[in-house]
């Protein structure tokens, strides 16, 4: 028995065209202009819908095992699901952190039982993440899609190029949280007109980018692919772009809160408050130049729950950390695309295609291929409520924002993640 999905705009080699996709057996059996049903196959008619292929998230905070408080495997991933997401990397800072094959079996099982969509673990770079001597990257490589210390940055040039040494020879990327922390100092915004004016500690950009600028020196030393994790000011695009034309193998991602907001929109809010913070509006007009001239290589969430208590504690005193799985597609279709700053097919691009070709996770809507993908309603407007998400955490910057863009099915292997209840309208026939 197949699954037709009839009628909708399909993004197929880098455009839209209207045109059936059927799924069977966990894969995609057919592309075509009208494709007959035979007994027994299941129909949606989603002539008012667009199909994507499954978004791809290399940055999402699972917290468990050791935080099941703030998020769960299994939340998570629902959430990811309901944002159109059916490939997701999930990020180190776990307890125990997976820096030997062992511990990452304690994860491993996590996600094997309870993941809603594919999770592609990260291996930490050093032991407990503390940057201090390096994981077993050897033994950790054929299960982990990337290395990183994510949420940390490695402070010792010694160590990063070890690791960076260890990588290449092993064929696996280096992600970098790039924060010098003796220049960050323990600051919670900025450091910008908006901290300075408020007495409080400011985060300058220095400390993003004076990491980025060492790693690819390292980067261009040993031949390592190196990315760099949520870019959020221009000095760091500038690098960046120079890199690549020197031909250093460097790919980056931002984030769409970074992309949408600057230091302007602060409110003394927790949910204000990420590391990288909200930097100056001529940042923002850097990331949004880099996403057009093809710097940018990707949007990532960086989606990191808290407990509503540690989020309840101002910008000076909130975890650091906000949830994006679920509103990164329409906020970004909506703020971006609808605004005529991109096209959707370039939204799609940088949140789909090049992150899967970077890290390797996920794959076209081709025919033969695995069936990830995702149906949206771009015409579907509604205000972000985090009270409905699915996710543990509930602190976004995005709360109360008007969006377009619904996503009303996720297929992960030709299995339904999630399904809105509105698709119950277009079938047909039979049950998915």
């Amino acid at each position: 028995m197949a699954c037709i999905l009839s009628g909708a705009e399909v993004y197929l080699n880098g455009s839209f065209k209207r045109i059936d996709v059927s799924v069977e057996g966990g894969i995609i059996g057919d592309i075509s202009p009208a494709i007959s049903p035979t007994c027994g196959d299941v129909v949606f008619d989603l002539k008012n819908f667009v199909i994507l292929p499954g978004l791809a998230d290399v940055h999402v905070h699972l917290r468990e095992p050791g935080f099941f408080y703030k998020e769960s495997v299994r939340t998570g991933t629902l959430a990811a699901a309901r944002g159109g997401f059916s490939s997701i990397c999930s990020m180190p800072n776990t307890d125990p952190v997976p820096d030997c094959t062992d511990n990452l079996k304690k994860q491993s099982e996590l996600t094997d039982n309870d993941a809603a969509v594919h999770v592609y673990p990260y291996g930490a770079v050093t032991k407990g993440e503390r940057g201090e001597c390096l994981s077993e990257m050897a033994e950790l490589a054929p299960f982990v899609v990337a290395f990183s210390d994510d949420g940390r940055g490695v402070q010792n040039d010694g160590v990063m190029e070890a690791a960076m040494v260890r990588a290449k020879s092993l064929g696996k990327i280096i992600a970098a949280h790039c924060e010098d922390e003796a220049l960050s100092n323990g600051g919670c915004v900025h450091d910008g007109r908006y901290g300075r004016s408020r007495g409080l500690k400011g985060i300058p950009s220095e400390s993003e980018w004076r990491h980025i600028s060492r790693d690819l020196k390292l980067a261009e030393k040993t031949g390592c692919a190196y990315h760099v994790c949520h870019v959020s000011a221009k000095e760091s695009v500038d690098l960046i772009r120079a890199a690549k034309k020197k031909g250093i193998d460097v790919s980056c991602e931002v984030t769409p809160h970074h992309l949408i907001f600057c230091e302007d929109d602060l409110k003394d809010d927790g949910r204000y408050k990420m590391n990288p913070p909200l930097r100056g509006a001529v940042d923002r007009e850097a990331l949004i130049e880099g996403l057009s001239d093809g710097t940018i290589d990707m949007i990532a969430t960086d989606h990191a729950p808290h407990s509503a208590e540690e989020k309840s504690k101002g910008l000076e005193n909130s975890a650091f950390g906000v949830v994006g799985l679920e509103t990164a597609f329409p906020v970004l279709y909506t703020k971006l695309v609808m605004t005529g700053i991109i096209g959707l097919e370039r939204l799609v691009l940088l949140m789909s295609v090049r992150p899967s070709e970077r890290f390797g996770v996920a794959g076209p809507i081709e025919k033969g291929m695995r069936a990830d993908l995702a149906a949206f309603d771009l015409k579907e407007k509604y205000r972000v409520d985090p009270a409905v998400f699915l996710s543990k955490g509930r602190s976004t910057p995005f709360e109360d924002m008007c969006v377009y863009g619904d996503c009303v099915l996720t297929m992960v292997s030709g299995k339904t993640a999630w399904a809105s209840g509105r698709l119950d309208a277009c079938r047909t026939g039979g049950r998915i």
